[in-house]
């Protein structure tokens, strides 16, 4: 007893027949030869048999093996025997499936015909040798042709009887060819110009049965094709959709294979042959609109999508593919989605996953360059913050990727602002398209220039700075007038701080910003909000912030606490001012990130007291306080005299006290 018969004629049919007998499901596939039956791998939960059955015959089979369904994968052409398993299904009460080969649009240059004899009674009118690819079943139609024996060349089965009923037709040998398809566009053009055929019949036959690649080779010679058009298509399902009825008629637990594959740079000759295996193998391929696109000449079911959370949705929505390849732009291991990928799908035992590495953009683009890129350092400026300026400054070469309209002009214009005319900046957009750009010049040059939303940049600094060491001199700040932060407690505070090289910063009270223009040197990948009130002050800001090029220091004009409501979530915060709102300042700062850090620094009493109290009854840990008290050698005659600085307290609190 079978619960599956299968009419497994396709290669859609010995596709089913393969899922069948992989998932256990016991099964029979009817083919109607001999040479069928040879084609299909039998075995384990699949049995098959061979031979043409009569509508009797098989309504007499479905009554011994009393299937749960018949799956009919018969060629699209074999209408007679469709509607002969159709009426068995009906007559013996069974589940009756059509699976359909999908049609594909015929090229206008085709004469298209209904039947067989409208194709043989226009060729009638018509001179020239003609390669008839439809098959033995109606090649007798053909011999009506006049002198058919020298015009008509038959592309037949492989068959020991086929090709005798060839030969009683009056075909020669000569005239018929006994080959198995489907056939390349190489091969039917290599026939064709072989016979020099001025003629082609086909019928059309789907994607599987090899029907574009005879267009495709007609197109090549110079061949007129005459094709038969399908018989009226009745309703059915896809493979892929009679594979997912099976799946949930049979609660099926289907074992899935995902490839995640960097495509490369996005033209053909940069993909490896390890993407190209697992493209031609793959039963549905997915990713961004772009690389899709690169991979459309497979010719697979795909999924226009990025999102780790949405493929992983669609895939449980769609069983039936088995093997999955989710492309990524360039390598998978360089600011591609591989990770967040392999992290959902491993939560998941049904998918076994491997990943495909590529060839990155940026190791193309340094090799079209002639620039080596093993000292390089590494940003992504593409859908994410980075303070590229900090990698810039310390680095000879800095390789980025930038996405984004306008993004490759606005880079250079903040290096302009900054006067950093001295980088040699290299962009390269469309990487490996033939419309491919790469220009070099300074950023000042590059400012006027329009690329395209995706581009490639290599940074050359011929003068890298040193990596920053903490404690800068009081002389290197512009100051004028305002008060500023001494060196000394300067060090003492941030040391206290303890600032890593992500964190979101306050400095409350920025005055010179003496404070805030370390703090982001520190801070380098992360930012700084200098907030101050004097206008003077922070006039003095903008040209520290310039002077220093700390492009991630965000200066705020205002008063603490109101200027901070709108400002993102803090780490750390610097008080060295609070214009008498210290309370309401460290409530703000708690209700925004109840475990923040805080340094305050006072020399006042009044001061003193009113932070000891907040410290105390607001959510923080026990604070610890430091009395800092410096003095300087300043040369007096042929002597040195010590110049004591005020006494500074410097208060450092950690939220996240239980109350």
């Amino acid at each position: 007893m079978n619960k599956v018969i299968v009419f497994a004629g396709t290669t859609e049919g010995r596709e089913i027949c393969s899922f069948l007998k992989k998932y256990e499901i016991a099964s029979l596939a009817c083919t109607a030869t001999e040479y069928g039956k040879c084609r299909i791998e039998e075995g384990g939960a699949l049995t098959v048999r061979s031979g043409r059955l009569t509508e009797e015959e098989m309504e007499q089979l479905f009554g011994e093996e009393q299937p749960e369904m018949v799956i009919d994968a018969t060629h699209p052409y074999a209408d007679l025997v469709s509607e002969n398993i159709r009426s068995a299904c009906e007559k013996a009460g069974k589940t009756y499936l059509r699976l359909l080969r999908p049609s594909l649009a015929a090229d206008p240059s085709c004469v298209m015909v209904d039947t067989t004899e409208e194709a043989v009674s226009y060729l009638a009118g018509t001179e020239g040798k003609i390669l008839v690819t439809t098959g033995s079943k109606e090649l007798a139609k053909f011999a009506e042709l006049p002198d058919y024996k020298n015009r008509v060349y038959a592309r037949v089965l492989p068959l020991p009887g086929i090709i005798a009923s060839c030969a009683e037709l009056g075909f020669d040998a000569a005239h018929t060819i006994g080959m198995q398809g489907p056939f390349s566009m190489d091969m039917n053009v290599a026939m064709l110009q072989s016979f020099h055929a001025e003629w082609m019949v086909t019928k059309e036959s789907g994607r599987n049965g090899g029907f574009e690649e005879k267009i495709e080779a007609a197109k090549k010679a110079g061949v007129r094709v005459v094709l038969i058009g399908r018989p009226k298509e009745e309703e059915g399902l896809s493979e892929d959709e009679v594979k997912r009825y099976l799946v949930e008629k049979f609660d099926l637990s289907v074992k899935r294979d995902v490839v995640i594959a960097g495509i490369g740079p996005g033209a053909e000759a940069q993909m490896t042959l390890a993407l190209v295996d697992a493209c031609e193998q793959a039963d549905v391929l997915i990713g961004a609109g772009r690389m899709t696109k690169a991979v459309e000449k497979y010719q697979k079911p795909m999924l226009a999508e990025y999102s780790p959370e949405k493929i992983y949705e669609y895939l449980k929505a769609h069983p039936e593919y088995e093997k999955i390849v989710l492309l990524q732009s360039g390598d998978v291991g360089f600011y591609s989605g591989a990770k967040k990928l392999q992290a959902v799908l491993a939560e998941d035992a049904d998918f076994s996953v491997r990943v495909e590495p590529g060839i990155s953009s940026l190791v193309y683009f340094c090799a079209k360059i002639g620039v080596s890129w093993e000292d390089a350092a590494f940003v992504s400026l593409h859908g994410q913050h980075c303070n590229f300026l900090e990698t810039v400054r310390r680095n000879r070469k800095t390789l980025a990727i930038a996405g984004g309209k306008g993004s490759v002009r606005e880079i250079c214009q903040t290096l302009s602002s900054y006067g950093w005319e001295q980088i040699v900046l290299h962009v390269g957009t469309d990487l490996s398209y033939p419309e491919e750009q790469i220009v070099t010049g300074t950023p000042f040059e590059l400012a006027k220039m329009e690329f395209a939303p995706l581009a490639v940049l290599l940074f050359e600094n011929p003068n890298p700075e040193p990596e920053f060491t903490a404690g800068m001199a009081d002389e290197v700040f512009l100051r004028d007038k305002v008060p500023m932060t001494k060196r000394e407690v300067r060090n003492a505070s941030l040391s206290h701080l303890q600032l890593s090289l992500n964190s979101v910063v306050y400095d409350i009270g920025s005055g010179t910003g003496s404070v805030s223009i370390e703090m982001a040197l520190r801070a380098a990948q992360g930012k700084v909000y200098a907030i101050e009130k004097n206008p003077a002050a922070v006039a003095l800001l903008q040209e520290n912030k310039k002077k220093f090029a700390v492009d991630h220091l965000e200066i705020i004009e205002g008063t603490a606490p109101e200027a901070l409501e709108a400002l993102p979530v803090p780490t750390h915060a610097f008080i060295g001012g609070s214009a008498g709102n210290l309370k309401e300042i460290l409530e703000l700062l708690l209700r925004k990130n109840p475990n923040i850090r805080v340094v305050l620094n006072t020399v006042t009493v009044e001061t003193l007291a009113e932070a000891a109290s907040c410290f105390k009854k607001l959510a923080f840990e026990e604070p610890e306080i430091v009395c800092l008290q410096a003095s300087n050698a300043k040369k007096a005659g042929r002597s040195h005299l010590m110049i004591a600085q005020n006494p500074v307290y410097i208060f450092t609190a950690q939220g996240g006290a239980k109350e």
